[in-house]
């Protein structure tokens, strides 16, 4: 399709967008932003919300506002924010610290409810193509706890799951590709073989339904500043399966997991239920600065999000097809939608330099070495007139 039909056909799929109107919650500017997998953009009621917490709650009542403001309450009211985007019913998600801490508690967690079973579990399953952050905590905690960390590819993993697995850590999306695997499948042949699944969910939530109640997942963590827009260094979250709590073993145990935080007793009893996730003292000015971001959710539901994060993606390669000589980019990222999260990353020669002119053009996106430019898709606020645009600049950059 060319140009001038290409244009046209973004401009009919935005008029007929049900999400459209969710742009204007957003600070955003004449560039295309397609880095919301990296870092959201800033949701307009972040900033009021920032100033009354500071001026007023932190400046004005000061102490009081633990209790009178909710401070205290917030990681277990944030995290039931989030529970629905990640299909789970409220009071097991917690928010607070960083992904990679939420990682460490997670796996050796993990470890610990496999040793319950007494039959010498000794070995963690890690994700071969995972971030690099989740690997080096998965190998730490896995010294810790005596167990060999052996990565594998989620591909792997059903043939690599034995009676000594006792954890498995999976990512839902490939952060460099945008590969969506399968969490039902792997979730359950975890659990076939009595292994814990752990699931990061960083590139996922906010993007595309998660469904961790519905497929039995045991424990996962994410972070808050990509799809969930909260912010650079938001706080992650902890998600702990209900029937799991009272067995769930923190490495990390805190004064503000204690069943009587203010007792100041030597002895550690933890809280009941997924409150026994927190450590230490809540980062309050991030994390109410994600509670307002979260409020652009407000009504709309994640089936929704995921139909517009497809016709997007499915767009953008449309547009590149058209726009982009042949040969001149490759995309890494499945054509077929069960396997698709919200990114597109296409290959391509000299692609850290191609990135830095598209960027110079306004066209946000970002470059992973060692030859791959990412496209990530936030439904919230990406138009296809966006989608449009970027592939055809991008067709300008060869």
């Amino acid at each position: 399709m060319s140009e001038p039909e290409l244009r046209p056909k973004a401009e009919k799929l935005d008029a007929t967008d049900e999400l459209a109107g969710l742009r204007a919650q957003f600070v955003l500017d004449d560039a295309v932003y397609l880095d919301g997998n990296s870092l959201g953009a800033l949701p307009r009621s972040v900033p009021g919300r920032v100033e009354d917490v500071v001026r007023r709650q932190w400046g004005s009542l000061r102490i009081r506002s633990w209790d009178e403001s909710g401070w205290w309450t917030a990681p277990e009211r944030i995290g039931d924010r989030i529970a629905p985007l990640v299909g789970a019913a409220p009071g097991q998600i917690v928010v607070g610290d960083s992904t990679s801490v939420n990682v460490f508690k997670a796996v050796v967690g993990a470890v610990r409810l496999a040793a319950e079973k007494g039959d010498g579990r000794d070995e963690v399953l890690v994700d071969a193509t995972t971030f690099p952050t989740d690997g080096y905590i998965a190998a730490s905690a896995a010294r810790l706890t005596g167990c060999t960390l052996r990565p594998v590819t989620p591909e792997e993993v059903p043939g690599a799951l034995s009676g000594r697995t006792a954890a498995v850590l999976l990512n839902h999306v490939d952060y460099r590709t945008g590969r969506l695997h399968d969490l039902p499948s792997l979730t359950a042949a975890t659990h076939a073989v009595g292994a814990v699944a752990i699931w990061d969910l960083c590139h996922s939530a906010g993007a595309l339904p998660v469904g961790l109640d519905e497929h039995g997942v045991d424990l996962a963590v994410g972070c808050t500043y990509k799809y969930l827009n909260g912010g650079p260094g938001s706080p992650a979250y902890l998600y702990v399966r209900e029937d799991l709590q009272p067995r769930f073993d923190s490495p990390l145990p805190g004064w503000n997991s204690h069943a009587d935080p203010f007792g100041m007793t030597p002895d550690y009893t933890p809280a009941p239920g997924a409150l026994r996730g927190r450590v230490g003292t809540p980062d309050i000015l991030s994390m109410l600065a994600l509670e307002a971001a979260l409020e652009v959710w407000d009504d709309v539901s994640i089936e929704s999000v995921r139909t517009k994060s497809l016709a997007l993606t499915d767009f953008f390669l449309e547009c590149v097809e058209s726009y982009v000589p042949e040969g001149a980019v490759e995309s890494v990222t499945p054509t077929a939608h069960p396997e698709r999260g919200s990114q597109v990353a296409l290959r391509c020669t000299d692609a850290g330099n191609v990135m830095r002119r598209l960027i110079d053009r306004g066209v946000i996106g970002d470059f992973r070495e060692p030859d791959v430019l990412r496209f990530g898709f936030t439904p919230l606020y990406v138009g296809f007139g966006d989608v449009e645009r970027a592939a055809r600049v991008l067709g300008e950059m060869f």
